[in-house]
């Protein structure tokens, strides 16, 4: 689904390339566009490293989890 999603992109963008070239499209819409994907590209970095923290931040856990439950079992064991 995301490849045909994305050749949908990029072939509406290849027809809007071409209607640039023609003087078709206002440079004022073209700046708007790219200002919307600036903004989305920032929102989906802003997602990105939230849920990287996240999931840095749970394997911290888990890891302290695993060094402690080691000790605990290695002593028990012994």
């Amino acid at each position: 689904m995301t490849t045909f999603i994305k050749k949908i992109i990029d072939w509406s963008l290849e027809k809007e390339n071409d209607l640039a070239k023609k003087c078709a499209i206002p440079m004022q819409e073209i700046e708007h566009q790219i200002e919307k994907v600036q903004k989305q590209k920032e929102k989906v970095q802003k997602e990105y490293d939230d849920a990287m923290q996240e999931l840095e931040h749970v394997l911290q856990k888990l890891e302290k989890m695993k060094s402690t439950e080691l000790l605990r079992c290695q002593n028990n064991n012994s």
